[in-house]
């Protein structure tokens, strides 16, 4: 096969290339700049394609092996350098050292919603979060066990109502 014939082949494939490329980038403009890179390679290492061999699969894998090492560039020099004259509250966090000061309070919170619970909800919504089983906290306190649950869900909807504040925290 002569390389015009070769370029002529690789071109054909350049519609699945694209839609190939967009799931690895997930972006229009990226996807149409790594097809343009496979299809430079391609054709550039034409001598190492062997007559025979699957085209699609081996600008697949051109593809694959290029999206894979312009990843490991970006991540690699964006680990080194900071592109912006303030620091980013991300970069901040990755850089920044934790002593744990905000378990601090975050355990205060929670011991504080705790201690606005009265026993009669406290103490079996303790006991299910120790591991206790419905029909064990009821075995234990001689209620029935449909009191127990409904103990234990008030209990949770007061924990969220005075917890509220880390309710976007836990979500995102």
């Amino acid at each position: 096969m002569n390389k015009l014939e070769f370029n002529t082949m690789v071109i054909q494939h350049s519609d699945s290339l694209k839609s190939y490329a967009k799931n690895f980038t997930r972006d229009q403009d990226d996807a149409n700049d790594l097809v343009q890179d496979t299809l430079l390679k391609a054709v550039t290492y034409f001598n190492n394609f062997r007559e025979g061999t699957n085209l699609k699969g081996w600008l697949y894998t051109i593809m694959k092996n290029t999206f894979i090492n312009n990843y490991r560039r970006i991540v690699k020099t964006n680990s080194f350098i900071t592109k912006e004259e303030e620091i980013s509250h991300s970069n901040l966090v990755v850089s920044a050292t934790k002593n744990k000061g905000e378990n601090k309070f975050v355990m205060e919170d929670i011991n504080y919603a705790l201690g606005k619970l009265t026993d009669d909800y406290y103490v079996p919504f303790t006991m299910y979060f120790e591991g206790y089983k419905y029909h064990e906290i009821s075995e234990h306190l001689n209620i029935p066990i449909g009191t127990v649950k409904t103990r234990i869900h008030v209990a949770r909807k007061a924990m969220k109502k005075t917890l509220s504040a880390y309710k976007y925290e836990v979500e995102s």
